[in-house]
């Protein structure tokens, strides 16, 4: 019996032969083409128009996401002031009359409305 070993080799691919160098792993190099990756002026101005498509709705998603956390900042901000104005005017009726107090709260307003 003799045994013959037929190679398949898919269609469309070259039969190539053993490395000289000895190292079959690796894939097997092709020239250099340095001109093979260059597009059209059209193709190019396409995919800057795309980009700067893309940063322009990134830029708006950050502008907004940006202004939520102002807003948040902001109530928070708010919510304190009222808070130590509470106090205030807490400890301030404390020693006071309470309807002084209450007067000097209306003036107080007055003063703020003024100043705006």
């Amino acid at each position: 019996m003799s045994a013959e070993v037929a190679i398949v080799v898919p269609q469309g691919v070259a039969a190539q032969g053993m490395r000289k160098n000895g190292k079959q792993w690796h894939e097997p190099k092709t020239a250099f083409r340095p001109k093979a990756g260059n597009s059209s002026f059209e193709k190019r101005q396409e995919e800057r128009k795309a980009m700067a498509a893309v940063k322009a709705k990134e830029k708006e998603m950050k502008d907004e996401k940006e202004a939520e956390r102002q807003r948040r900042i902001q109530a928070i901000k708010d919510k304190r002031a009222k808070k130590e104005e509470k106090a205030r005017y807490e400890k301030l009726a404390e020693t006071m009359h309470k309807k002084r107090v209450e007067r000097l709260k209306r003036k107080e307003k007055r003063n703020k409305m003024l100043k705006s």
